[in-house]
Formats: C-alpha cells, structure tokens, sequence
C-alpha cells in the first residue's frame, strides 16, 4: 500500500545513498557507497564561497574490500564535497577498520575508532547501515550455498534472522519445507 497523500509542503532537501557490492576475480568482495545531500536553494558557505541549488553539499564514498567472512581487507574513503575544506582530511582515519568483521560488535568496534571527533558523522553512518546491510546482502548468499552444501543439508544460517524467515513462517515452509516448525498444512 502506498503512503498517504501528504499535507501541502515543500521540498527542501535530497539524500541519495547508493550501495552497491561486486564479487572480486580474486574471491573478496567490493562494496560501495555513495551519499550526496543536495537542497533546493542556494545557500552561503564560508569555505567553498557558497552552494548553490542541486550543488552536492555532501559528496562521500567509501569501498569496502571483504573477505567471505565479512572481514575487511582494504579501504578506500573520500569526501568529494563536504561543507568545510577541513571535512577531507578524515579519510585516512578509516584504515583503521581493516582487520574488523562486519557482525557482532560492529557497532562498537566502529564507533571506537571513528565515532565523534575521530571519523565523519556521514560516513561512519554509511558504515554502521546501508554499507553494513549491503555487505551482508552481497555476501550471505553464496556463503550460504556453500555452508548449506558442506552441512550436508542443515539448517539454513538465514532462519529465524526475520519475520519473514521464521521458522514456522510460510516463506520457510516454501523454501526449506524441511526446516518448517509451524502447523502442517491440513492439520487442526
């Protein structure tokens, strides 16, 4: 269903975020992302003279080299329009995530290195989110052909992860009618 008509309004601001994630020849995984912020209006700006509508104010790409288990092996960060002449020189701050694991504790371990005054409030958003999500979503699929493989049939990593995988959700009893709990078809 589509949202509701909306009260009569303006248009003021515009966030793209563009994430997209490639399988490397060499078995790693590339994500990426964009964020561009963008107003309707023209506006002063100390440090780059103004900004004028459509103008990306923010303009920052981050790529995430990976391994199958979400580690990361290279990173490349660059803030191609940022408010402040100042905003670029954070970018080397984000090697420090080389080595971490996008999955338990990544919230903190991101935070810890680059929350506050020691990273960029919208990269690090695109880290801990959109980034994160299409890490996940690039990589999880073949890496669960390939565990589900070697389990010799188990149970799928990915079950009971949402609502729509639950295990007695009819999704599951679909897709992996082996690993269906809820009530059989039929049944009373």
């Amino acid at each position: 269903m589509p949202l509701s008509r909306p009260a009569p309004r303006r248009h003021i601001h515009t966030r793209d975020i563009r994430c997209l994630g490639f399988q490397r020849d060499d078995g790693q995984w590339d994500i990426e992302a964009r964020l561009v912020d963008t107003k309707t209006y023209s506006f002063d700006n100390q440090d780059r003279g103004g900004i004028n509508a459509g103008e990306p104010i923010h303009e920052m790409l981050l790529r995430l080299t990976l391994t199958d288990h979400l580690e990361i092996t290279a990173v490349e960060a660059d803030i191609a329009n940022g408010p402040f002449t100042l905003c670029g020189s954070i970018v080397g701050a984000f090697q420090g995530l080389v080595g971490l694991s996008i999955g338990r504790g990544w919230r903190k371990a991101v935070l810890s290195r680059l929350g506050g005054t020691k990273g960029c409030t919208h990269l690090v958003e695109l880290l801990l989110g959109q980034l994160a999500a299409t890490a996940y979503q690039t990589v999880r699929p073949a890496r669960a052909r390939r565990e589900q493989a070697a389990a010799g049939g188990g149970k799928p990593s990915m079950l009971d992860t949402c609502h729509a995988l639950a295990s007695d959700s009819p999704v599951v009893a679909r897709h992996w009618p082996d690993h269906f709990t809820g009530p059989k078809p039929g049944a009373s």
